[in-house]
């Protein structure tokens, strides 16, 4: 009996699959973390036979190498894919045999050169599944961005993967259902589906980038059309996968050190680690260990990360809940994060009992801000959230300034100047208080709440074409 599971993970929107005939199971897009797919083997008293990559991942570093150096299992990538380690280099058409199933590999380009989506043909010979990758998500196709080099285009790029759509996966029959590798939430596309997976009969009748009529000029204007620049770690995780990486269990092992407050501080003074906070925002803005950045956990971690920490090799020491220091590493390791040095022993409760100093954020609720404004409509309101976001509906009088890019547009903002800072509810702007409080920024207080509560408020609104 043929069996398929994905396992979904809701920080990073990122589908992997479990695919099992006959004793022998492929797996498809793993994540950092190999245990979930060696134990549901292992369950199952199934072999781990193939792993297959539908292209170069950008945004997540994949588990493809420790898992073939595990189970012995091939690594499976397809047409032209070049990489550091073994693997098996798929011709398109290929099939491979998976117990009593089939896997047709369909050499997919566009969102990169060598995007591969696999097609499952069941113990009957019927087409079942794709398992599509990038190229094709739920409501959306991958951005065809991401892959440019020498004089290939993002344009030439969005024309291969109109080809790829119309000639590879749009003839198959329309109860095949699509898998993507993503959804909501992934920056891998404009606007994705919540839905994890979709029949492609109701994609061609829903996806704007599979209507019958649509030309390829006008797919390629409307794929291409307001892409924002991509994470700055995005590159760097796609390198990462395509020439290898240190074991997991070695990062693992690494970042799991409690260390004491005395050689926490130390090692924060004198390696140049970042210290990153990663409780939740109430209790950072109340006492935190002055200069540390906040990213909580409770949020999109390490897509966060990922974005605002610029060298991926950066040391690193984290502040955390008790219980979820491992949780921690995990999803730093998950974006190629691994120079981990450990974490505060006891967290923030051993450091003040230490006598060792500590800064706070001053916070403002919607009601306060809205008085303040009654009397001086000169206040500087930032909007740390999306330009896209600003430009549907913003405060009348704020400043966009986004988080994303907060790195490459520090000149637009003063430290001698008082700034209110929101976003949509609160987990953005307290990241952009830690910052800037990082760097010499005094006058900054948070906006409770974010947008939301300020238009409950009565704070005036006012739509906008920015694009930042």
């Amino acid at each position: 009996m043929m069996r398929i599971e994905q396992i979904y993970t809701g920080c990073l929107a990122q589908g992997a699959y479990y695919v099992e005939s006959d004793g022998e199971a492929a797996i498809i897009d793993p994540l950092r973390e190999t245990s979930p797919y060696v134990e549901k083997a292992k369950s199952e008293g199934a072999i781990i036979k193939y792993i297959l990559e539908t292209h170069f991942h950008a945004d997540f570093v994949s588990g493809h190498v420790d898992l073939a150096q595990k189970t012995g299992a091939t690594i499976i990538y397809g047409p032209g894919a070049k990489t550091g380690y073994s693997i098996h280099e798929a011709t398109d058409g290929e099939i491979l045999k998976l117990g009593n199933v089939s896997i047709k590999v369909l050499h997919t380009p566009g969102h990169t050169m060598e995007s591969t989506t696999y097609l499952l043909i069941d113990e009957n010979g019927n087409d079942h599944a794709i398992f599509s990758g990038d190229t094709l998500f739920i409501g959306d196709v991958g951005r065809p961005d991401l892959a440019i080099k020498g004089d290939v285009t993002e344009k030439d790029l969005a024309g291969m993967l109109f080809e790829s759509l119309r000639n590879k996966i749009m003839p198959l029959s329309n109860d095949v259902i699509v898998y993507p590798a993503h959804g909501a939430g992934s920056a891998c596309g404009k606007n994705m589906s919540k839905q994890t997976w979709d029949t492609l009969g109701n994609q061609k009748e829903s996806n704007y980038a599979l209507r019958n009529n649509m030309t390829k000029d006008e797919f390629i204007k409307e794929v291409t059309e307001g892409i924002l620049p991509p994470p700055q770690y995005f590159a760097k995780n796609a390198m990462i996968n395509k020439q290898g990486y240190e074991a997991y269990d070695v990062v693992m092992e690494r970042g799991m050190i409690p260390l004491d407050v005395d050689t926490f501080e130390a090692i924060a003074n004198h390696e140049g680690a970042l210290v990153l906070d990663t409780r939740n925002r109430e209790e950072f803005i109340a006492a935190f260990i002055p200069n540390s950045i906040f990213v909580g956990l409770d949020g999109t971690f390490a897509p966060w990360v990922g974005t605002l920490v610029t060298d991926i090799k950066q040391p690193i020491l984290f502040i955390a809940d008790e219980g979820k220091e491992e949780e921690v590493v995990k999803r730093l390791a998950r974006v190629g994060y691994d120079n981990i040095l450990g974490y505060l022993e006891g967290g923030i409760k051993a450091w003040l009992a230490d006598g060792k100093e500590v800064d706070h954020i001053k916070s403002i609720n919607a009601q306060e801000l809205a008085k303040k404004l009654s009397s001086d409509k000169a206040l500087n309101i930032v909007d740390s959230r999306r330009s896209t976001e600003f430009s549907v509906e913003h405060a009348e009088m704020a400043k966009s300034v986004p988080l994303d890019y907060i790195n490459k547009n520090m000149d637009e903002l003063d430290s001698s100047k008082q700034y209110y800072i929101h976003c949509a509810g609160g987990y953005r702007s307290v990241i952009m208080c830690s910052i800037l409080k990082s760097r010499g920024f005094d006058k900054i207080a948070n906006i409770e709440g974010g947008f939301a509560l300020m238009k409950s408020a009565g704070i005036g609104v006012a739509s906008s074409s920015l694009a930042h």
